[in-house]
């Protein structure tokens, strides 16, 4: 991805993301610190369902207006990703800019770092007027099957 300047340092961890809550001064609690851990563990993007869900299965007790209230502001951050779907919001653990993979198969979405040819961006900027800092794609296709 082109990006002039980051706001922030990229969240590539779970502690960069720990440590980007305590930098922005939010409380770490242990729902957050849940939440935080099964995006980590799980490399792929949940619904707020799945969340609480698998967070319970785990034994991990926590509510439903717990886990939509961490989302929403772990999301507002920028310290989690959020995905906005017909079928609803599903949320990722990489929140800088990245591009997503959509498997019309079976409906994940799979992070991608894409990084386009400068002269294809100089291109997008000749047509448009508009100066490219930043961007992000979404492939879409079925899965290749095995030869």
């Amino acid at each position: 991805m082109q990006k002039e300047a980051a706001a922030t340092k990229p969240i590539r961890s779970f502690e960069d993301a720990v440590a980007q809550c305590q930098a922005l001064g939010m409380r770490l609690s242990r729902q957050r610190r849940f939440i935080l851990e099964l995006l980590w563990q799980a490399q792929e993007h949940l619904s707020a369902r799945e969340i609480y869900d698998r967070l319970n299965q785990q034994g991990k007790a926590i509510g439903h207006t717990s886990v939509y209230q961490n989302l929403e502001a772990l999301s507002s951050q920028g310290i989690i990703e959020c995905i906005e779907r017909s079928d609803g919001r599903l949320y990722g653990n990489i929140s800088d800019s990245h591009s997503h993979v959509n498997c019309l198969d079976t409906n994940q979405i799979l992070d991608v770092e894409v990084e386009l040819p400068e002269d294809l961006l100089a291109e997008v900027e000749r047509r448009t007027g508009v100066k490219i800092t930043d961007y992000s794609i979404n492939f879409y296709g079925y899965r290749q099957t095995q030869v």
